[in-house]
Parts: C-alpha cells; structure tokens; sequence
C-alpha cells in the first residue's frame, strides 16, 4: 500500500503524505516515495513542487520512524540514514519546494521542512525539535540547516526545551514565510506556485543551487568535524540512548541518567 500520493499537472508536482496512521513517521518506505516522487517531477521539468499532508490530518509527521533508529553503538543519523537522503533530495531539486503545513511537526520531519525553500502554514501548525526526548544526538549537517535560518539563542531553545513552537512565533522568526487562514491554505499556496512556475526555470534552478553552495560555504577543519563527530558518539553509545528509545517504545517517560 502506498503511503503517499504524488500528483503532476501543468509543471507543479504534489507529493501528499498519506499515512495517518502512523501520524506520516518518515519511515524508510515513506521516505523512498518521496525521493520517487521528486525524482519523477525531475523528470518531468517540474517548475515548483509542493509537500503536504491530507486536509484533515492534525499531525504533519511525527519525525523519524523510531523503530528504524540505529542500534545503540551506531550512528542514527549517518550520511545515508534514509532521513539524511531525502534532505539531500529537497535540496538538490533543480526547482523550489513549498511545504503547506496544516498541523504539527516533530523530530526529524521539522529538519524536512526547513529543508524546503517555502513554508506556508495555518495557525494550527506547529513545529518541534524532539531528539533530547529521546536522547538522540542530532547531527552537524542538520544543526547547520537551523543555524542557517535562526539565532543560535533559538537554535538552543528549541533543541533543549523540544517543545513546539507556534506557528505565530515561526512567522516572527521569519520561519514561515506565509501564515494564513485554514480555508485559504490551499487557494494560496497554488497561487504561490503558479507565481513560480511564470518565472524563468533555469535562474531559479541556479539561484537555488547557489543559495545551497552559499550557506555552507564556511568550512570546518578536519579537527573541528572528529571533534564533533566525538562528541555524538558519546550520546549513542550511552545508556541515555538505550533508554530514550525503550521509554518511546514502551510509551513512558525516560529516566535519563546523563551516562
């Protein structure tokens, strides 16, 4: 069974994320038909794509599929986590990507999202960093993708607290370029894209592609990543890790010891 659904009309591809049952968690499957669907609209020269969820979903996704986090020991966001893929997809796509949020998201589905070039939301949007609630160590690609649009002062908020943001705030922030009403979500965000597509493929193919170049541009040294790649891995070969993913999976509250 299919866990989204991918549309193409007039050079504007949809990818709609239909598995509300397991609140759209970016497991490896799902994530595999959306690199589909993008690589599909590639094909095809689409000019704009869109990323939603259905109409009447509360949750946009959940995050990552916890039972397809790596064992305690190894890495659970390494460069080819399915996750780390599908980011890799979104920005490597010739042409923008607009996420049209009408509900939460959590965990690694948040990175997702910033990971597009717009977002549109309803009030009901909100949005979460979630890996300290399961004890993950987030990785130094992801953190850089945060750092790129907020203060660090937020960055810090939002990784210690993990508690959702407003969608009001994410406005203020400059988070979420368009806020509107739950009604008009669709009716603008078509809008939007039919702007785009009026607009010359190649130059926004290449502005896109420079704006990605751009923004990680500043190097670090050879010494500054083991140092950082160090200090992940004392997170997932910890008890706190161990613990984290057992307390999800057993629907608890986690007891983190910090060893």
């Amino acid at each position: 069974m299919s866990l989204t659904i991918t549309e193409f009309r007039d050079e504007m591809g949809i990818i709609t994320l239909d598995n509300d049952s397991k609140r759209n968690s970016l497991s490896s499957e799902l994530i595999e038909e959306i690199i589909s669907g993008l690589n599909y609209f590639k094909d095809n020269d689409a000019r704009v794509a869109i990323l939603r969820a259905n109409k009447e979903s509360k949750v946009f996704s959940a995050g990552h599929d916890i039972n397809e986090l790596a064992k305690p020991g190894r890495d659970p966001l390494s460069y080819n986590d399915p996750l780390e893929q599908v980011l890799r997809a979104i920005e490597h796509f010739p042409a923008p990507v607009i996420a049209m949020l009408n509900g939460s998201v959590w965990g690694g589905a948040t990175e997702l999202i910033f990971t597009c070039d717009i977002i549109i939301a309803t009030r009901k949007a909100t949005l979460a960093l979630t890996p300290a609630r399961i004890g993950v160590p987030y990785n130094p690609n992801g953190i850089l993708h945060f750092l790129n649009m907020l203060s660090i002062s937020v960055v810090k908020e939002l990784f210690y607290t993990a508690q959702p943001l407003s969608a009001e705030r994410a406005e203020q922030l400059g988070i979420i370029n368009h806020l509107v009403a739950e009604e008009e979500l669709e009716t603008y965000t078509f809008a939007l894209a039919e702007k785009i597509k009026k607009n010359a493929p190649l130059s926004i193919a290449v502005m896109k592609e420079q704006l990605r170049l751009l923004s990680k541009a500043s190097p670090l040294s050879p010494e500054t990543f083991e140092r950082i790649q160090g200090l992940r891995r004392t997170v997932y070969d910890s008890n706190d890790y161990k613990e984290g993913i057992q307390a999800f999976l057993e629907k608890r509250e986690p007891v983190f010891k910090g060893n």
